[in-house]
């Protein structure tokens, strides 16, 4: 499904049963490994709007950067 998913025009406002449609489709691809930055390039929309819909839909957000080190 996630596939081939048809997203909604830029810029414009997303409503109803098209925005859980749109939040499932992001949390779907985020839960698989998928970036933020990069969900926001696929669908068009910015950043703000793709963190805001993933944590409204319950999304657990990964944190910043890579593997920590550890001291030694």
């Amino acid at each position: 499904m996630t596939e081939n998913y048809a997203w909604p025009e830029p810029r414009k406002r997303v409503k109803g049963r098209q925005q859980k449609a749109v939040a499932q489709v992001l949390k779907a691809k985020y839960d698989a490994g998928a970036s933020i930055r990069a969900l926001a390039a696929e669908s068009g929309r910015s950043y703000g709007y793709v963190h805001r819909t993933l944590t409204e839909a319950g999304t657990a957000l990964r944190t910043f950067g890579g593997k920590q080190r550890t001291a030694r």
